[in-house]
């Protein structure tokens, strides 16, 4: 997990681990990516997966994978920025409607 802080709040955080494949790969993975949104487009998010990237690489791993929703513009922009590429699609149908 990495924080980041600015004064004394917290501005996002990063949870990375290793993570085993079917084929038995193993990437490190970012889980979760968050930024408060008050600190949004001050970069913090980007420093967060660069950091995750040093400690991916510093773990001996190759790559770096994580998901994130079709949706979230400004979270595809900010991978793709960092070099990121679309690998795997997730299809959904919604059986019933929403609670």
């Amino acid at each position: 997990m990495f924080v980041a802080i600015d004064g004394d709040r917290v501005a996002g955080f990063a949870s990375v681990s290793s993570r085993a494949h079917f084929s038995g790969d193993v990437d490190a993975y970012i889980g979760e990516l968050v930024v408060a949104e008050w600190a949004e487009g001050r970069g913090v998010g980007r420093a967060l997966v660069q950091t995750a990237e040093e400690w991916a690489s510093s773990n001996g791993h190759a790559r770096l994978t994580l998901e994130t929703g079709a949706a979230n513009h400004r979270a595809l922009r900010l991978y793709a920025e960092a070099g990121y590429e679309a690998e795997d699609v997730r299809l959904t149908k919604q059986l019933r409607p929403p609670a």
